[in-house]
């Protein structure tokens, strides 16, 4: 069966896509997808703790992260896209366009990227937020856990019981693909697949 078929089918069927259908050129959400996906079982715990990166291109060590790292990852992954250095550059540019949550009087190529609302704020400003509606395999979600605290996913090719899609993100067990993201409340929905 030639690749585009099977992606047809794996979509109408909820299958989960395999890394050589986004290898050959499919949808680049799948691919995205698939980045993601390929961190469930390699990034087994969370841990927030502040670490020094190398940049532009850092990284904790993939057993690790939180789940703004999931997205990270699958964007360099997929995309070769750095959000580290996007962040940074646009934080630098614009530094009272972005959340004063943390204190900070300047940025920090280390964490700023790794803070839901800067990621948030650099994709509304970049034009990739939507109405939340409409939710599409490979969109980019983000909620309040508790009213409060920020959190981020990718929205999977699978759906649940409910016929909601999936979510990849790390909720403080390693990357998994699940709904729960969807008990959370505020809501944002981005689509952003770079070229």
């Amino acid at each position: 069966m030639e690749p585009t078929r099977r992606t047809a089918l794996a979509c109408l069927f909820s299958i989960p896509l395999l890394p050589h259908m986004a290898a050959s050129g499919e949808t680049k959400a799948a691919r995205l997808i698939v980045r993601a996906r390929s961190q469930i079982g390699v990034t087994t715990l969370y841990d927030g703790a502040y670490v020094s990166l190398d940049y532009p291109m850092g990284d904790v060590p993939r057993d690790r992260g939180v789940c703004i790292d999931v997205i990270i990852r699958a964007y360099r992954d997929a995309f070769a896209f750095d959000f580290q250095k996007n962040v940074h550059e646009d934080m630098a540019a614009n530094f009272a366009s972005y959340p004063k949550r943390w204190g900070l009087t300047r940025t920090d190529r280390n964490i700023d990227h790794r803070r839901v609302p800067n990621v948030e704020t650099w994709l509304r400003r970049h034009g990739h937020e939507l109405p939340a509606s409409n939710w599409q395999p490979g969109d980019i979600i983000t909620c309040r856990v508790d009213g409060s605290l920020p959190h981020i996913g990718i929205l999977s090719s699978q759906k649940d019981r409910r016929g909601r899609w999936k979510a990849i993100h790390n909720i403080g067990l390693g990357t998994l693909e699940d709904s729960r993201i969807w008990a959370y409340g505020d809501k944002r929905r981005f689509r952003f697949l770079p070229s």
